[in-house]
């Protein structure tokens, strides 16, 4: 199922939030919602929910204007909801019929997901004895137990260790070989690169960037190149840098000095000679700078 956000226009009392905010987030891909704090992600989240309306601009699945006794979503938000001193089948069985499963079906799903990210062994305890990164699994359950159509994950691995963190890049990765709409929104670069299959970059209520991140990073003008060769030190003098080893980072601000770089490299003996790709972090940091 393909959610398509057009035209979204917010405000609260004087403030503008959000100012014609479009985008598209495909089912059996990742998507990154992305932007510093207050610039919208929260807000456009709960629209796209139906927690609140939109003041212009509308929500739609698959073509259609949203129904959502028929469009199913999961979120795991970023501060956390459940109850510490509650057992943890016993919440997670009454979040999962909240969201419309029977007693029986919500018992099974919920077993299912506590064996599959390994915390049966915790079901009948409560929430406050586990460990940060546990807790963020359990909460993880409330989002996925009921087999939305569309699943938000509002910083997912936050307090995770590598290993919990593997094991919900499994999960989530199942979850859109399904065919699911996974949305991410996230300050942690690394896992929105190496999931997201398209981003939406928020700045100042509209979308500064947005579209297919490798042809975002193909549109970005580059500036450096990377060398390897015993060269790198001679490089490193002449235009500037430090090599490690036998690489170096030269920079460059116009085609006539790329080519030049690459001359010199090459004059040299230069093993290697590759164009910098910009990183996402580089991208959001271009890319919402402006206006701060």
């Amino acid at each position: 199922m393909d959610i398509e956000v057009r035209d979204l226009h917010k405000s609260f009392g004087t403030k503008e939030v959000l100012k014609g905010l479009s985008f598209t987030a495909r089912g059996g891909e990742a998507f990154g919602l992305l932007g510093r704090n207050g610039a919208g992600k929260t807000t456009t989240i709960r629209i796209m929910m139906g927690v609140f309306p939109s003041d212009g601009g509308t929500v739609l699945a698959d073509g259609q204007p949203i129904d959502y006794r028929k469009v199913g979503f999961g979120y795991l938000p970023e501060e956390r909801g459940l109850y510490p001193k509650r057992e943890i089948t016993e919440q997670l069985v009454y979040f999962a019929r909240l969201k419309g499963l029977t007693r029986d079906a919500a018992a099974r799903e919920v077993a299912r997901w506590l064996d599959r990210l390994e915390m049966g062994e915790y079901a009948k305890k409560k929430l406050e004895v586990l460990s940060k990164g546990n807790q963020q699994k359990i909460q993880l359950i409330t989002a996925v137990a009921h087999d939305p159509d569309v699943i938000i994950l509002d910083e997912p691995f936050s307090g995770l260790d590598p290993v919990n963190a593997m094991l919900l890049k499994d999960v989530v990765r199942e979850e859109i070989d399904r065919g699911k709409a996974v949305i991410f929104s996230s300050h942690q670069m690394s896992y929105v690169e190496e999931f997201c299959h398209s981003v939406c970059i928020l700045n100042g209520g509209v979308a500064a960037v947005s579209g297919n991140l490798m042809e975002i990073k193909r549109a970005q003008r580059a500036s450096k190149l990377r060398v390897r060769g015993e060269c790198a030190g001679q490089l490193a003098d002449l235009f500037g840098g430090t090599a490690q080893e036998d690489c170096v980072i030269l920079n460059y601000d116009s085609e006539d000095g790329r080519l030049e770089l690459m001359k010199a490299a090459a004059r040299l003996g230069a093993d290697e000679i590759s164009v910098v790709e910009p990183t996402l972090n580089d991208i959001f940091v271009a890319a919402t700078s402006e206006g701060v």
